[in-house]
């Protein structure tokens, strides 16, 4: 069990590639995105972001230490509608928004209507058809929670 205190995005990124260098579990995929290739995951996670909204957003790797960013600037700008929306582009099978998408409509209908205090503002990745997907949704459910009027993410 792994537990990560940061300060923004980019200083928890940093944190967890640290720590899952340090701790991860290595292993080689059999099956989906990158088969045949070595793994490193944590078992399990939990990081507190004490500032969510600070940007930047991503991790800015100064160029003296010669390791590429894991990602461009514009990277955001592609992945948010794959991530928020159901619109797909040309070969996709699918997008996490397509399953999202209505879910948090209703997620924020049950807040307003019937307050904070719940558990079951849960909302699910993926339908049982994608197990047969050649690439499946890895991110599989988001919990959330309210707590002191801050949205948070389980």
């Amino acid at each position: 069990l792994e537990f990560i205190k940061a300060r923004d995005l980019p200083d928890a990124w940093f944190q967890c590639v640290y720590q899952i260098l340090d701790t991860g579990r290595t292993y080689t995929i059999d099956r989906g995105s990158y088969e045949g290739q070595k793994r490193i995951e944590f078992d399990y996670i939990t990081v507190h972001i004490k500032y969510p909204g600070k940007r930047p957003l991503l991790p800015d790797i100064p160029p003296a230490l010669g390791i590429p960013n894991p990602v461009d600037n514009d990277y955001l700008d592609q992945y948010l509608p794959y991530l928020m929306t159901s619109i797909k582009k040309e070969g996709e099978e699918y997008t996490y928004g397509e399953y999202l998408e209505p879910q948090i409509k209703e997620i924020i209908r049950m807040y307003r209507e019937d307050g904070h205090g719940t558990n079951q503002a849960y909302m699910t990745v993926g339908n049982p058809k994608t197990l047969y997907l050649s690439d499946p949704p890895c991110l599989r459910g988001i919990d959330t929670r309210i707590k002191d009027n801050k949205l948070h993410f389980v």
